[in-house]
């Protein structure tokens, strides 16, 4: 990364998870309008500055057909994937194609009182296990936001660079 005429190097990046539990599972009529959209969003994920990764099943399928971990819940889903900082990430839940099916969510997914998406700081290169990210949700819902686990909109600050 270049700053005035300065090289900056990326030690960092942003791991993000997010669960849903489905109204109704994804081949059912009412999911199909959600379904659809789901090629589409990812390949304008993958196309906005700052994307790094997104979790797809073996065959290249949406990460809404990975199983969580140790989870029966077949309405369950998860999203995961890694962006280059907050402000990438932002842009695309909110500034993008994306923000018309969040504002409509509730059609697709449950309500749930529970914290549903985390996020952390990882070394830049890596790509944690679905299991460990799943269990960052789960610190998010037990201890509150910390460094290792936080919501989105109350991001804390990467890690200092090394000396």
């Amino acid at each position: 990364m270049r700053s005035s005429g300065i090289f900056v190097a990326v030690t960092h990046q942003l791991a993000q998870l997010n669960i849903g539990v489905l109204n109704q599972p994804l081949d059912h009529r009412e999911s199909a309008e959600f379904v659809a959209a789901l090629d589409p969003i990812n390949a304008l994920a993958e196309a906005t500055p700052g994307f790094v990764w997104r979790l797809q099943g073996e065959d290249g399928s949406s990460s809404s057909y990975v199983e969580l971990p140790d989870n029966d819940d077949p309405l369950l889903i998860v999203n995961y994937s890694i962006w280059a900082d907050v402000e990438s990430l932002h842009h695309f839940m909110f500034k993008s194609g994306h923000a018309v099916y969040l504002r409509r969510r509730r059609e697709w997914f449950a309500a749930s009182s529970e914290a549903t998406s985390v996020c952390w700081w990882i070394p830049a290169g890596t790509i944690p296990e679905l299991a460990e990210a799943y269990a960052r949700l789960l610190r998010l819902r037990s201890d509150g936001p910390t460094a290792d686990a936080f919501p989105h909109n109350r991001p804390f600050p990467a890690p200092a660079e090394p000396a």
